[in-house]
């Protein structure tokens, strides 16, 4: 059911961006930085979501996305890898055919550029274990052999993604790694310190 904002709740007058008036924008923007600020909640409740998400395999995406997390701190990858590992299919319920760009999208502004590529090419890489299966191509990712990241997105799918689909294997909880994201996604977006994109 889609639901219409009340316009008696911190509402503007105008119906055309361009009619705004300064002091309607800058109300706006006091309200889009607490939405913003609530981020963590709304990843934590898709999280939840993946519970009941794509079917057929043994686990759902909930626990594939727990197990790929787990195996990352267990393998001593940092807060971002874990986050990322946590998040990467994300888009699996909203993004089915470009899963990994979407997730890459929700992590880039607050992680350095070499985790939000390993996400953004995960898909591609994944392949690897299963395209020919159906027939495809499972050597795509050699194109990238050359890129400075390409061992990390190896790593990254063989380590945490393809593995992690064993109904038997001792997941952390969301709980556990509730801290993780909430710390990496208060982090000011943009920022180039974090962000450290390649020169």
């Amino acid at each position: 059911m889609i639901t219409v904002a009340n316009p008696a709740m911190h509402a503007v007058s105008f119906t055309q961006m361009k009619d705004g008036s300064t002091e309607e924008y800058r109300s706006l923007q006091k309200l889009e930085h607490n939405y913003v600020r609530a981020l963590p909640e709304r990843l934590l409740l898709a999280l939840h979501r993946l519970g009941d998400s794509l079917e057929g395999y043994q686990v759902s995406r909930l626990e594939h996305s727990l197990q790929a997390a787990t195996r990352a701190e267990a393998d001593g990858a940092d807060m971002e890898t874990i986050v990322a590992a946590l998040l990467h299919d994300l888009g699996d319920e909203l993004a089915p055919e470009n899963h990994s760009q979407f997730a890459a999208a929700i992590l880039r502004p607050y992680v350095r550029a070499e985790v939000t590529w390993v996400v953004e090419m995960h898909g591609l890489f994944q392949m690897q274990y299963y395209a020919h299966h159906y027939g495809l191509p499972n050597d795509g990712y050699l194109a990238y052999r050359d890129h400075p990241w390409f061992a990390a997105c190896c790593r990254f799918c063989e380590l945490y993604d393809q593995a992690s689909f064993d109904p038997h294997y001792p997941s952390k909880p969301l709980a556990h790694f509730e801290p993780m994201l909430r710390e990496v996604f208060a982090r000011p977006p943009f920022d180039p310190a974090i962000l450290k994109e390649p020169t």
